[in-house]
């Protein structure tokens, strides 16, 4: 397989599943450009990895539209477009408050909802085009205990099929990746903030999202890598507006 020629766009892309997406998508020979917040986190990506760093925020409508803008000046049209980026976080209803709810909103789907929108642009003009959105196995199901997140990723996969409907036919694809707990710092964040709030140690926390996955264990990020990979195959034309779990054999 080879991505050769392809110019790859994956928000989200200095630590985690953004990080191994880039680096599977560049292994296979794209050009790949990660976005974020935290250029000193970007750049050492970039550096380690063969990859162009993007400062951007997700939450910005103008830092996305000249975000992308400028990736596509320097590396031509985005064929492959991964709206990485998001927030996982768990409050009650009666303990949170608008700003909560709209800064999960803000960066979990119009943060996807402009990514895609701008990485659309310059994929119009080309034959071939991938776009992944990272939802969660919170998408397809209730997450006790983070109805905000889960109504955010919920969202993400109505955005994509509606996009598949919208485009079927056309050369490009839409699909969601929707992971289980994977092996990131959001799992240690949530740890420790489960044992701040309950009182337990943090290794008890950690094995409570552990224990989620049926197969006892997290997910490594490679493995939504390449699930991604496998996405972009030469062959994948008729995977389309699909939902696809990646969580150790939740139904």
């Amino acid at each position: 397989m080879t991505l050769t020629g392809k110019h790859a766009l994956i928000t989200g892309g200095g630590t985690g599943i953004g990080l191994a997406i880039a680096t599977a998508l560049r292994e296979a020979g794209a050009d790949v450009t990660v976005t974020g917040r935290r250029a000193d986190v970007l750049q050492a990506a970039a550096e380690k990895h063969g990859l162009h760093a993007l400062v951007m925020d997700v939450q910005d409508e103008a830092s996305v539209v000249d975000g992308i803008a400028g990736a596509v000046a320097a590396r031509g049209p985005v064929q492959i477009c991964v709206a990485n980026a998001g927030i996982a976080e768990g409050r009650a209803l009666h303990k949170m408050d608008m700003a909560f709810w709209r800064n999960m909103m803000a960066t979990n789907i119009d943060g996807t909802f402009l990514t895609i929108r701008e990485c659309m642009k310059s994929m119009h003009g080309t034959d071939w085009g991938r776009i992944i959105a990272i939802s969660s196995i919170a998408g397809l199901r209730g997450l006790k205990g983070a109805p905000c997140y889960t109504a955010s990723k919920h969202a993400m996969i109505g955005l994509i099929r509606g996009l598949a409907a919208d485009y079927a036919g056309k050369p490009y694809t839409f699909n969601a990746l929707c992971p289980a707990y994977v092996d990131t710092a959001i799992v240690s964040n949530n740890a420790a903030s489960i044992a701040a709030r309950t009182g337990m140690d943090e290794a008890a926390a950690r094995k409570l999202m552990v224990d989620v996955n049926p197969h006892g264990r997290l997910i490594a990020p490679e493995e939504v890598a390449e699930a991604a990979l496998w996405l972009c195959a030469a062959h994948s034309g008729s995977i389309n507006g699909q939902a696809i779990q990646i969580a150790g054999g939740e139904v």
